[in-house]
């Protein structure tokens, strides 16, 4: 299909700012960070960063390719491509694995716009509904998912240019300021050079760990938002006119730019949180990690801070709230795409049937969170991710001829045939990524 009939990018920077948004969510916010303390401070970035470019970079370009080089979506590139038949169950298992990420990331999602929202009720004197609201009970946590799911709907239905692309534009460049001006502010913070010292020195005893190994290699392949088919289809919206290899490096370099800059962020806050009182480590003596972390830790150090606290509480969950904005707009395209290119559902119609099933998936999960919540989030991101991107691997490594692509990445690079990149990319696709890859699924086993 076309790109005009689909819809395309009009610009490189459009582009990589709906590709970074997809890549940079709330794990970059806090689970980069936390991971990073406990894990020997500037050995795991070190470490992470190496990941990243290793195992990352070449899984991202090889979604890149595929998804340009089709124009479609994870089932249709597979059906399109050569040799790509027996591979379009794994199509559809992406298509089903990104839904079920979107519908309890937009439970999580919620909870920030739940405490985005309760310092202005308490501000006019609705202390009980700010208590509600942040409470996470069943009834808010389906009240703000629904809201989460409906801006998100809205942008997807959109389209690629007056949705993803308008909206990713504005929302990236403001997530970057919000969150160097919070760094810079937490950095003042009494404190904060504890934590800043955590975060940066290295702690070399840990460097030859092999939790440390596998740490960073999750954190790199999850960070960048691989295996579920949201880089291959925003790639299919990419012009051919674009350089492929450029695009993928920027993304990736935005990807952990921002989970540095979150660490400056964050392990600093942690630790003034401490000075002031909060308890910041659990019982097993580890820094505080996950929802309690964003929940518990620094709800605690911004009610420290009297008006000034209010302030940084509202700016920093609007931040949170566009990190998770950027990334669910991205899940919901994978389907839709489908939708879109296969089934030829006009893409406004796609968006709502698609985004109101998932939604009752959402409210499902949100109705049994004790059981339902841990479960899907360990699936998804712990077995079927890493199981996708090793299908890439492999089909892109051993199943799509040279040629192919080598005649994709040429069109907007067209010295690359003969370069010392086009020697090295292959064998990573072939080899290394996927046997780093195989070390992440026996762990997780």
């Amino acid at each position: 299909m076309s790109g005009a009939s689909r819809g395309e990018f009009s610009s490189s920077f459009g582009f990589i700012m709906a590709a970074a948004g997809s890549a940079i969510g709330l794990g970059n916010i806090w689970g980069f960070p936390t991971q990073t303390a406990q894990n020997g401070g500037a050995a795991f970035v070190i470490l992470y960063l190496i990941m990243a470019f290793l195992v990352g970079y070449p899984i991202l370009l090889a979604e890149f390719t595929i998804g340009r080089h089709s124009q479609s979506n994870p089932v249709g590139a597979y059906k399109s491509i050569k040799g790509g038949s027996r591979f379009v169950p794994v199509g559809f298992l992406g298509l089903f694995t990104v839904g079920l990420i979107l519908s309890f990331y937009s439970i999580i999602a919620g909870t920030m716009v739940a405490y985005f929202i309760s310092p202005f009720l308490s501000l006019v004197g609705a202390n009980d509904a700010a208590a509600w609201v942040i409470s996470q009970g069943v009834g808010a946590n389906m009240l703000f998912a629904s809201l989460f799911f409906f801006l998100t709907i809205l942008i997807v239905a959109a389209g690629v240019k007056n949705g993803i692309e308008k909206w990713s534009s504005r929302l990236m460049p403001t997530l970057l300021l919000i969150l160097v001006l919070l760094v810079i502010y937490v950095l003042t913070l009494d404190g904060a050079m504890e934590g800043l010292k955590v975060y940066l020195l290295p702690d070399f005893s840990k460097v030859l760990s092999a939790g440390l190994f596998t740490s960073a290699l999750g954190q790199a392949f999850f960070s960048l938002s691989l295996g579920v088919g949201s880089m291959l289809v925003l790639a299919s919206y990419t012009s051919k006119k674009e350089n492929l290899v450029r695009l993928g490096r920027l993304v990736t370099l935005s990807d952990v730019g921002i989970a540095f800059l979150a660490g400056l962020l964050i392990i600093p806050a942690m630790y003034a949180a401490s000075a002031s009182g909060t308890q910041i480590f659990d019982e097993a003596g580890n820094l505080i990690s996950g929802p309690n972390l964003i929940f518990q830790v620094l709800p605690a150090l911004f009610n420290s801070m009297g008006s000034i606290g209010v302030a940084l509480s509202i700016v920093f969950f609007f931040l949170m709230i566009i990190a998770a904005l950027t990334s669910t707009i991205s899940m919901l395209e994978v389907p839709v795409a489908y939708a879109v290119d296969n089934r030829n559902v006009a893409r406004s119609k796609a968006s709502i049937a698609i985004g109101v099933f998932f939604w009752a998936v959402s409210m499902t999960i949100a109705l049994n969170f004790d059981l339902l919540f841990n479960l899907v989030v360990t699936m998804t991101t712990q077995y079927i991710q890493p199981l996708l991107g090793l299908f890439i691997c492999i089909f892109v490594g051993w199943v799509m001829s040279r040629n192919t692509l080598i005649e994709e990445l040429k069109q907007g690079n067209p010295e690359i045939e003969n370069s010392f990149f086009m020697k090295i990319w292959p064998l990573f696709v072939r080899y290394v990524s996927p046997i780093l890859i195989l070390i992440i699924l026996i762990q997780a086993f």
